[in-house]
């Protein structure tokens, strides 16, 4: 669970918890436990950080690379990332944490129109 709490901190979690999805309730409450979302979220980042596939995921965040993958497509198209990245900005912006002198806005993110200004 060290190596979980290393890649996912308190305060992510914490962050993480207000955007994500509501956990889905099963029916009928059999089958098995729903892989932990921290350990998931843990695993999602080492593969975004790590470089690796979503099958050499190690086994040490105790979830399959499938439940991992279908959990991130699940987050995508709920914009979890996108609530994520504008909850982490307006918490470093209000303790103080951003230097906006360094900020850049860069057109590639922009389509360009055919004869637009």
């Amino acid at each position: 669970m060290a190596f979980v709490e290393g890649l996912v901190p308190e305060g992510l979690w914490e962050l993480f918890r207000r955007v994500r999805p509501p956990i889905p309730m099963r029916p009928q409450g059999g089958g098995r436990r729903r892989a932990d979302d921290r350990a998931v979220l843990a695993a999602i980042i080492f593969v975004a950080t790590s470089g690796c596939t979503w099958r050499q995921l190690p086994p040490v965040f105790g979830a399959s690379w499938q439940t991992v993958h279908r959990r991130f497509s699940e987050w995508t198209a709920t914009r979890v990332w996108a609530k994520l990245h504008r909850l982490v900005l307006d918490e470093l912006g209000a303790r103080g944490g951003l230097d906006w002198s360094r900020c850049a806005i860069d057109s590639v993110n922009m389509r360009a129109l055919k004869g637009g200004s």
